[in-house]
């Protein structure tokens, strides 16, 4: 059994569903906190599905160095505001820093390797780095001049370099070109003093009650678990900064359906944890319901699939197989209905000529099938 309910409320809360929430994609990577965005049609797909459906404000933004992609946390790229990716990669990302760096004696990598990389990178991006103008450097063009700096490229050790010098903060992932979001130079793209110093004065815990807030009233209803999931911040530093922000959200737990209830005691059937979630939802989900019970195409490694510890809750433990076969990472797109997976979509045939392959896991009713494929027409591709 899904909890519908519970996916209900999220689809409203994460601007799928009801009335416009977001007036740009801008403000829906400011109050996201973070897009997972190693699939990049994915992400600039997700960003426009929640801010009116049309791609070019996306890429525009990112053009105009509203929006990012870096690696904040987790060790994955995720598409961020501008004005937040230093300093959340600054609270979030020494972990898998500390594991990259463990690495590079397997890649045949020292210290010296990066020194010199990075004076490579730097000179490279910085003249195409000036904030919303420049149109920065693509990464093929980066490992080109790293192979005739004598930076040896192969071996996944290109790739490795560039990860980590996004993790560190160096450089960022900003404008659109050729298809892919090209480096530039983070101390000269991103706003100035959006570091964590800058931002919060360097207490790390106001910086993590800004996340939980974002998190929450984007991602909510939620649990403190899932936020320490989806960050990988310690939970006993979560549960510190949660105080600073309790009194902008509402709070209580899901019975077994997903729906809200004010005491753990009416929710006896559900999981049992407490959740938090934005002032008004409940209200805003009982009046509109019917909407979010709708059909939805999403993306690859959407934040309504990808931004909680648990994904049971949209479907059962058979189709979340056959949303991430062999469990190996690589999440396929969900057709949503009734709060819940019915199925994975992608698209086939040649350019112009595009038809939605849907493979069902749950029965799909022939009106169903033309609202998906309505949606599929309508879907915000990058390519043709």
């Amino acid at each position: 059994m899904t909890q519908r309910h519970l996916a209900g409320a999220r689809i409203l809360a994460q601007g799928l569903a009801g009335p416009r929430r977001f007036d740009s994609p801008t403000e829906a990577a400011h109050a996201f906190g973070a897009h997972q965005g190693q699939d990049l049609p994915g992400v600039m797909a997700s960003l426009a599905l929640r801010t009116g459906g049309e791609l070019e404000p996306v890429l525009a933004a990112f053009d105009r160095a509203e929006i990012v992609r870096g690696y904040p946390m987790r060790g994955t790229v995720f598409a961020v505001a501008a004005d937040t990716l230093a300093w959340l990669t600054q609270l979030c990302a020494a972990g898998p820093l500390r594991a990259s760096i463990g690495r590079r004696a397997q890649l045949g990598l020292d210290e010296e390797h990066f020194r010199r990389a990075a004076d490579v990178l730097v000179e490279l991006v910085a003249p195409a780095s000036q904030r919303g103008v420049g149109q920065g450097v693509l990464r093929t063009d980066v490992m080109a001049a790293w192979e005739a700096a004598g930076v040896a490229t192969d071996g996944g050790r290109g790739y490795h370099l560039l990860t980590y010098f996004l993790a560190s903060g160096l450089v960022a992932l900003g404008p659109w070109r050729e298809q892919e979001t090209a480096v530039v130079l983070a101390s000269a793209w991103l706003p100035p003093r959006s570091d964590l110093e800058g931002a919060f004065g360097g207490d790390e815990t106001a910086a993590i009650a800004e996340l939980a807030r974002r998190y929450f009233t984007s991602h909510g209803p939620a649990g403190e678990r899932d936020l320490a999931w989806w960050s990988k911040l310690p939970l006993g530093r979560i549960r510190s900064a949660l105080p600073q922000i309790t009194d902008r959200l509402e709070t209580g737990w899901a019975d077994g359906d997903g729906r809200l209830r004010t005491t753990a005691a009416d929710a006896r059937s559900g999981g049992g944890e407490q959740l938090w979630w934005r002032p008004g939802l409940a209200e805003d989900y009982a009046a509109r319901e019917k909407e979010t019970m709708r059909e939805m195409l999403l993306p690859g490694f959407d934040e309504l699939v990808l931004g909680y510890r648990d994904r049971l809750y949209l479907m059962d433990e058979k189709r979340h197989q056959a949303l991430v076969p062999g469990n190996n990472g690589v999440f396929k797109r969900a057709a949503i209905r009734r709060g819940e997976m019915r199925g994975t979509w992608t698209r086939k045939g040649p350019a112009g000529r595009r038809k939605l392959d849907l493979t069902e896991l749950h029965p799909i009713s022939a009106s169903q099938r033309a609202r998906y494929e309505k949606l599929f027409a309508a879907f915000p591709y990058t390519s043709p």
